[in-house]
């Protein structure tokens, strides 16, 4: 007997949101939406963009990495920063990734900025913010350098320097004072990853280490680890305690019993 099987397409898929509305109307408690917290910078010089962010991923009040990945890559010139929910973030920038390469793959040229920044938009606008991601994109294309955020809801704008997350605003206050037109390579360097550290110094869920990432023509270099403002330090006490320190109240030791199929063997 042959059954017409509809093939489910690929990407984000919410097809239990009007059952979860549904079962919410009829008083089941639904889990909560857990918030995460994200420094990501973006910043233009003279030849290119820099984009830094932090590593540490968070669940709520508890750490849960320390050394995530939050600058994803998109083509060989464009990157992006994400910060939201890391799940989003993450298949999000590897979705759109894939569909560029196809893309290079069949035209036999460089990606556009422009084609990245339309695709990540539209995706978010269809899934109507469902989809926790908050982007900076960043790139160097035949138009030079270019610099957007991408809300969750699929908006965006354009701007010489950029950051989001919870700790934007700690971030923003080092941007707004040292960004200046035509910055060298280093002074943008040397600004984003302060900026990235104010956000770690002043924000709970951001820490550990910064991350950078510079993007000029026909040349991008990755800066893993390029600072940690955070390092772990060695601890005070010494926890190891001599046999017998803690009171045995109660022994018992049973024999290890084995079941083969179905029988059990003792073998003691």
């Amino acid at each position: 007997m042959e059954t017409n099987i509809i093939p489910r397409k690929g990407g984000f898929n919410f097809d239990n949101y009007k059952r979860n509305l549904f079962l919410e109307q009829k008083g089941l408690t639904l889990p909560k939406v857990t918030k995460t917290g994200t420094t990501i910078v973006g910043a233009l010089f003279k030849d290119g963009v820099v984009l830094g962010a932090d590593t540490r991923a968070t669940g709520g009040s508890i750490v849960q990495d320390k050394d995530i990945i939050k600058i994803s890559y998109i083509a060989p010139n464009i990157y992006c920063c994400g910060a939201g929910t890391a799940a989003d973030t993450l298949f999000t920038t590897a979705l759109i990734s894939s569909q560029l390469e196809l893309h290079r793959l069949t035209t036999g040229r460089q990606s556009r900025f422009n084609s990245a920044e339309t695709m990540l938009k539209q995706l978010l606008f269809r899934h109507q913010g469902h989809i926790g991601a908050a982007l900076i994109l960043g790139g160097y294309d035949i138009n030079g350098p270019v610099l957007a955020h991408i809300y969750p809801h699929g908006s965006s704008e354009h701007h010489p320097y950029i950051t989001m997350g919870s700790g934007s605003l700690a971030a923003v206050s080092v941007l707004e004072t040292r960004w200046t037109k035509n910055l060298e390579r280093q002074d943008a360097i040397d600004m984003v990853k302060d900026a990235v550290e104010a956000g770690i110094f002043n924000d709970l869920g951001s820490g550990s280490n910064v991350n950078l990432v510079v993007i000029e023509k026909n040349k991008t270099e990755s800066l893993r680890e390029y600072s940690k403002p955070t390092p772990h330090h060695p601890k005070n006490c010494d926890y190891k305690y001599k046999r017998g320190t803690t009171a045995i109240l109660k022994e018992s030791i049973k024999d290890l019993v084995v079941v083969t199929d179905g029988e059990a063997m003792d073998i003691s």
